[in-house]
């Protein structure tokens, strides 16, 4: 069957509502404190990296639920905007849509979520036809997409046998278990993308060196994102190093997503490892350049420039 869809992903459908506040930190007994600004955007971790994933081009599908409510309208939109396929973006009138609320200062963030879509996309929102049809498929928000998390392991079999790859970015697990059946799938994986602290909780080591080397024995291709000093690519005995772009960073949110969404174009267009993580650095660095996960995310045009 021909593979219509270069990149299918499942949707932790959520908006993102962002404080600024400097040196504020809220305190309870009815404290009132004063930020210095906020914005609302489309956020998720998968969506993030869908709307980078078609702006560089490929094919991007997106499997979730938003509600009928203006939040979910701005998450179509935004993806819509983006060149996302919506198709299999139901909305369900029986619950809200997510919402992750941001307080960012200086380099670093709290973050508060209310799941509600996020996390209620089943097995039987997938169909088997799309799956067949699906070049790649990337699993983002693990430890927060519970429902369909029991079903990865058929999920990546099917996928397999039809000759699709795939790629895991855990992102942070809220319990801190770093469990949830990981250990089943991750020999299944093509390409793992991590930061540099879910590396060593993933493998259960206190030096970075030492997840590195455990980890690569695991999946063939380990991607450690290190911020704003770039990243590293480890398959097999090669390590390759790509660094960050230097940006007027206004904040980080969907830097990593983006990074994914940049490695992969390169990897679905059977670049060169290193290049693939050049691209990727171009795009999470380039997105710091604005607020919000979306508003800064390059397209194909602007990334040829920065790769010349």
């Amino acid at each position: 069957m021909k593979k219509s869809i270069d990149v299918l992903t499942v949707g932790d459908c959520c908006v993102d509502l962002v404080l600024s506040s400097g040196d504020v930190v809220p305190e309870f007994a009815q404290k009132e404190k004063i930020v210095g600004d906020y914005f609302l955007e489309m956020g998720g971790s998968s969506l993030i990296f869908a709307a980078q994933a078609a702006k560089l081009g490929l094919k991007t599908t997106v499997i979730g639920k938003v509600g009928d409510d203006a939040f979910g309208n701005l998450i179509l939109k935004r993806l819509v905007d983006a060149g996302v396929i919506v198709d299999y973006i139901k909305k369900d009138t029986s619950v809200k849509t997510g919402l992750t609320v941001h307080l960012v200062k200086a380099n670093d963030r709290a973050m508060l979520t209310c799941t509600g879509t996020i996390d209620v996309v089943g097995r039987r929102d997938i169909p088997d036809t799309l799956v067949e049809k699906t070049r790649h498929f990337h699993i983002g928000s693990y430890y927060l997409i519970n429902t369909i998390r029991p079903h990865y392991k058929d999920i990546i079999t099917k996928l397999k046998a039809s000759g699709a790859t795939v790629s895991l970015d855990t992102n942070w697990d809220p319990k801190e278990t770093w469990d949830g059946g990981l250990a089943d799938i991750l020999p299944m994986i093509d390409i793992l993308l991590l930061n540099e602290n879910e590396t060593m909780a993933i493998a259960r080591k206190k030096s970075l060196d030492d997840a590195i080397k455990t980890l690569k024995a695991i999946v063939p291709v380990l991607v450690v994102k290190r911020g704003k000093d770039g990243a590293t690519v480890h398959a097999g005995a090669s390590t390759y190093s790509a660094s960050a772009v230097n940006v007027t960073v206004v904040d980080s949110i969907g830097a990593g997503d983006c990074f994914d969404a940049g490695f992969l174009y390169g990897y679905l267009n059977e670049k060169q490892l290193d290049i693939c993580a050049k691209i990727g650095c171009i795009c999470g660095s380039l997105k710091t350049r604005e607020a919000g996960g979306v508003k800064g995310q390059p397209r194909l045009n602007e990334i040829s420039r920065y790769l010349k």
